[in-house]
């Protein structure tokens, strides 16, 4: 098993692209970092009527119950407030751990981040690039 300090540094990043956020998420989403992603998402999903919100999980090295959790948490947030959540990953393993806990089906979960469309900024104008 990994000791603490072997774990990259949690961080996230997030930028704008029309009225979609996305968060780029790096490191372990664990119980110790838990906290500041649902502030995030708080902060995000509190500043319109209808959030849609990108987390883009492809440098998130570790994920456990906690970290879960705080995805349907977001899930929940965004979805109350009638958004969208699209979750960013193609690692073999957390695409394995949302199929055994019954999550697979809760989350649209692509491989690349979308295309967004700068120009005129239609309402939900997402384009993924082909799997």
């Amino acid at each position: 098993m990994h000791e603490l300090r072997d774990h990259p540094v949690f961080s996230c990043s997030e930028h704008t692209v029309c009225d979609t956020t996305v968060v780029e998420v790096r490191g372990a989403l664990d119980i110790l970092t838990i906290p500041s992603l649902n502030a995030l998402v708080d902060r995000l999903t509190a500043a319109t009527d209808r959030p849609d919100l990108v987390l883009d999980l492809r440098a998130v090295s570790f994920i456990d119950c906690s970290g879960l959790g705080a995805l349907c948490r977001a899930r929940t947030r965004v979805n109350s407030r009638q958004g969208r959540l699209l979750l960013v990953s193609a690692d073999a393993w957390f695409l394995r751990i949302l199929r055994c806990t019954g999550l697979a089906r809760s989350f649209d979960v692509h491989a690349g981040p979308p295309y967004l469309q700068d120009d005129a900024c239609p309402a939900h104008s997402y384009h993924f690039a082909a799997l």
